[in-house]
């Protein structure tokens, strides 16, 4: 009994914590693109400062964080054990092709009801767009007037600063978060461009068509030492240029691709059939969808972005190099077809084909009938917090990537040559050990030795 007990402490270590600075003042967020979800998220911080709806989906508002053993009965709140900004001290801006204020932005996506957005409609109404940076060979189904001029990228990044620190100005904030949520830019991979601060700053001076829009709100971003998160499939902070400007100016990032509705349902039942060994053969996905997103995603450009993030989940969850004879040969397909009657109210269809003991056949059919911006919604609310955390974290803030927030996205980001972790549990695990970590609390293993010895 004693080796099982010195194994239990062994993995249950607790170190002295990490400073944090306290969130002091406003927290401006900033948001490229003022669509569905923007608008949803702002409108939702709103409506719950005033008491007339409730944070449901939000982990730093809602959820708990077990300390210590489970006989000592501790669960605070995740907000009651870390220093979070509280709803109260956001304040907003954003950027946008078109020129609606938020109000009408939200009216115009159709996903909250007209009667809730008008409670709340003095507030949605004075939030308008900046002028966005806009490129429409990255974007091509849709176009907008409220776009940036400059004679270079360089030139439109410089622009992007200037709006951010006249936000942080007159807005009063003391400390700012970027998080975009525009729309899914054409699939480019990296080139020599992106490799360092010297190569993408000569590649905006020249107009390098590999410099895509997404790009330049995050250089911007770290230039001025803001935290930049992605929640667009894009390559945007993923590149060895944004992870030298980041660790360099100390500002956080992470992405990419909010995690939301077929590929949540993917990341809970893929390392349910891993845990029992049961095998794949194959798994169609097909998505209906009416919202912008779904319109842009008609371009087979801004379709291959975002089918690269939702193929790669069930490779990494479900190992076939170390299982090739339950998943060494699956059949993996992803559809998006754009259908406007829908709206927001997109539909996830699956059919899974499943094989078990003695190989024998089954299915599982799944129909999600979701709503998009309201399963991402709560995703920016928290990305928001837990950067503004990373941020003022001594430890955290001068990592770069935010591994450890790969719980709210579809392809986590990662350090080279690290594979991504995937699997929705170990990602919360992972999350709730690093706020463990940050305040000096031992870290829960499950082990659970120690209540038998």
């Amino acid at each position: 009994m004693a080796i099982r007990q010195k194994s239990a402490r062994t993995e249950s270590k607790k170190h002295h914590g990490s400073e944090i600075q306290s969130p002091k003042g406003k927290l401006g967020v900033m948001i490229p693109g003022m669509g569905a979800v923007a608008t949803t998220f702002v409108a939702g911080v709103e409506a719950i400062r005033k008491g007339i709806a409730k944070p449901i989906g939000s982990v730093t508002q809602m959820a708990t964080i077990r300390l210590g053993k489970r006989t000592d009965a501790r669960s605070p709140k995740i907000k009651e054990f870390v220093p979070l900004a509280g709803l109260d001290d956001l304040v907003f801006t954003g950027w946008d092709i078109f020129e609606d204020d938020m109000h009408t932005a939200a009216t115009k996506a159709g996903v909250l009801d007209r009667d809730l957005l008008d409670q709340i409609k003095p507030f949605l109404s004075s939030i308008k767009p900046r002028k966005a940076v806009f490129d429409h060979n990255y974007v091509k189904k849709i176009d907008g007037p409220n776009v940036k001029k400059g004679k270079n990228k360089m030139d439109l990044a410089e622009q992007v600063r200037a709006d951010i620190r006249d936000f942080k100005k007159t807005s009063g904030a003391s400390r700012l978060i970027t998080i975009w949520c525009g729309s899914t830019e054409s699939y480019i991979e990296p080139t020599a461009a992106h490799q360092s601060l010297k190569s993408f700053e000569k590649a905006l001076t020249t107009n390098d068509e590999n410099v895509a829009p997404s790009m330049i709100y995050a250089y911007a971003s770290l230039m001025e030492g803001v935290p930049f998160a992605n929640g667009a499939p894009n390559l945007t902070v993923d590149l060895p240029v944004m992870r030298e400007l980041s660790r360099k100016n100390e500002a956080p990032i992470c992405g990419k691709d909010f995690k939301t509705g077929q590929t949540l349902i993917k990341t809970i039942l893929a390392p349910g059939f891993k845990a029992r060994m049961i095998g794949l053969n194959g798994w169609f996905s097909m998505n209906i969808l009416g919202n912008r997103d779904g319109e842009v995603l008609e371009d087979p450009g801004s379709f291959k972005t975002k089918e690269e993030s939702k193929l790669s989940v069930l490779e990494h969850i479900l190992q076939p190099e170390l299982y090739p004879e339950l998943y060494g040969n699956f059949t993996h397909k992803v559809r998006i077809n754009y259908y406007p009657p829908r709206g927001d109210n997109k539909e996830g269809w699956d059919n899974i084909d499943i094989f078990g003991w003695l190989g024998y056949p089954m299915q599982i059919k799944v129909d999600f009938l979701c709503r998009d911006s309201i399963l991402a919604a709560p995703i920016v609310l928290d990305l928001v917090l837990f950067m503004d955390l990373a941020q003022r974290s001594a430890e955290l803030r001068g990592l770069g990537i935010q591994e450890w927030l790969s719980f709210y996205f579809k392809s986590p980001m990662t350090a080279p040559g690290l594979y991504p972790e995937h699997d929705l549990f170990i990602q919360l695990m992972k999350l709730k050990n690093t706020l463990r970590h940050l305040r000096g609390e031992e870290l829960i293993t499950h082990l659970g030795l120690e209540y038998y010895d």
